[in-house]
């Protein structure tokens, strides 16, 4: 038996509801701005803007300014995940509103 094309959705559910929320935009716009957030972050360590490192730890392997870029990937990472949640969240929101 063959499944009746006219009762067939255009699209599967799921692509439905990330289409309505947006999710695409959503996440290029927390990329970007989790990405300047840790240049800013990065810029403020490389060029010294609050003063030298006035520690006196040793920094392994990659030295103090690729632990700072590590930790700068580490921050791009997670406030872009959590910028692209917030939105996300608040397209829902805006949904559910105009649907009732």
């Amino acid at each position: 038996m063959q499944p009746d094309p006219d009762n067939r959705p255009d699209r599967p559910p799921l692509v439905a509801l990330l289409e309505s929320l947006n999710i695409g935009q959503n996440a290029k716009r927390g990329a970007v701005g989790g990405l300047s957030l840790a240049v800013i972050a990065y810029l403020f360590r490389f060029l010294e803007l609050w003063g030298p490192l006035a520690d006196g730890r040793r920094y392994p392997v990659v030295g103090p300014e690729g632990w700072f870029l590590l930790l700068a990937f580490v921050l791009a990472a997670t406030s872009a995940m959590l910028i692209t949640v917030v939105l996300t969240v608040s397209t829902a929101v805006q949904e559910t509103r105009h649907a009732k």
